[in-house]
């Protein structure tokens, strides 16, 4: 335990490291300026270092082990034919894992550091009118979607294409429609959700499915529910703003017409 968390400490400095050394060495030899309260800045970075590590190790003691147990359980033939039938497993009998996955998506995400700290800064960039929680449970609900159907397509062992061609010509086609503001952020979104709380459990849950169900390859369908998670925030973002536009529309002319009709 000692060992693993030492040897995970030290691989998380050679990988902060190399990036404070870039950030200072700007500040200071491109240009040429102090570095501002330079010992909270270093207490940052001894912070993040020692944050990642405990989390690194955290991972590997528990998410990564309670995905592939919870894939493996879920997926058993004891758990779908608990009545011991010999009839073949179909689609429906994988519903628990399809919650699951929704489930797990959507509690991840929302435990996403990396997606909290952007829908702070967007909050803050937009003046609050992009809200934080409101960002943050419509990528939530995009991811829990994206993975569940791409559990469904791992049971079904649908090519993995069709599905993600059909979402990007979805994305662009609310693109040319929803509020201009919001674009580059879903798209942004999109990418925040394969972070490092996401990711293991995401991936666990998929190498679990493919391996336990019959006919599919670990490699091949086992992979892919990163691609679900990360195109159908973007899908639901704008589709979130899409909503508030056309409610506060919808409230603006209500309002308008109660005016107009007060003027007569």
């Amino acid at each position: 335990m000692i060992g693993q968390l030492l040897d995970t400490l030290l691989l998380t400095a050679r990988d902060v490291i190399p990036i404070a050394v870039i950030l200072f060495g700007f500040q200071l030899g491109v240009l040429k300026r102090p570095i501002a309260n330079w010992r909270k800045v270093v207490l940052g970075f001894i912070y993040v270092i020692i944050g990642l590590t405990f989390f690194l190790v955290g991972l590997e003691m528990a998410l990564f082990p309670i995905g592939e147990s919870m894939a493996n359980q879920l997926t058993s033939p004891e758990f779908l034919h608990p009545n011991g039938e010999a009839t073949p497993f179909i689609w429906q009998d994988y519903f628990w894992v399809y919650v699951f996955a929704a489930a797990i998506g959507f509690s991840t995400t929302i435990a996403e550091p990396s997606l909290i700290a952007v829908a702070i800064k967007a909050n803050d960039v937009s003046g609050g009118t992009i809200g934080i929680q409101g960002l943050r449970i419509s990528v939530a609900i995009g991811v829990a979607f994206g993975i569940a159907l791409g559990c469904f397509r791992i049971v079904v062992g649908d090519p993995i294409h069709y599905y993600i061609m059909a979402g990007y010509i979805v994305v662009v086609i609310q693109t040319f429609y929803a509020p201009k503001m919001i674009i580059p952020l879903a798209y942004d979104s999109g990418g925040v959700t394969t972070s490092t709380v996401t990711v293991p459990l995401v991936a666990a849950l998929g190498l679990g499915l493919a391996t336990n169900v019959e006919g599919r390859n670990p490699l091949i369908d086992g992979f892919g529910l990163i691609a679900f998670a990360s195109l159908f925030p973007i899908i639901s973002v704008m589709a979130y703003a899409q909503i508030v536009e056309y409610l506060t529309q919808r409230r603006d002319n209500k309002k308008n017409l109660e005016e107009h009709k007060d003027a007569l």
